[in-house]
């Protein structure tokens, strides 16, 4: 999607921002999934 809106980038600018903004959003809450994920299942700081 975004190597077919590098054609219409100057007249049509929202054709490149809404799927970058959807990868960045995709990529961010994943890593926020992962960070999440490892602080709930480690056991190496689980303090009694």
């Amino acid at each position: 999607m975004l190597n077919g809106a590098q054609q219409h980038l100057a007249s049509v600018s929202w054709s490149a921002i809404i799927p970058g903004i959807a990868i960045t959003i995709t990529v961010a809450s994943s890593d926020f999934i992962g960070d999440g994920l490892r602080n709930a299942l480690d056991v190496r700081n689980d303090t009694v």
